[in-house]
């Protein structure tokens, strides 16, 4: 199983994905907002969307697990 993780702390502004969507490598899934920054969460791995743990307008860690892919 692989794993989409948060880089840095901020709050999730916008999820681009939700359960049983098939994303690429390079895809953008989220945006972050930090520090008035949009920095967008791009997928380092291709798969299908199993589970967001997270949901839009929480508050995120650096190392947190956002999307686990099938």
């Amino acid at each position: 199983m692989s794993e989409i993780k948060i880089q840095m702390a901020g709050n999730l502004w916008k999820i681009h994905v939700k359960p049983g969507d098939v994303i690429e490598e390079g895809q953008e899934v989220a945006v972050l907002e930090s520090m008035k920054m949009e920095i967008p969460i791009i997928a380092e791995v291709s798969g299908t969307v199993k589970e967001v743990k997270k949901a839009e307008g929480d508050f995120t860690d650096e190392g947190e697990v956002l999307i686990e892919l099938q």
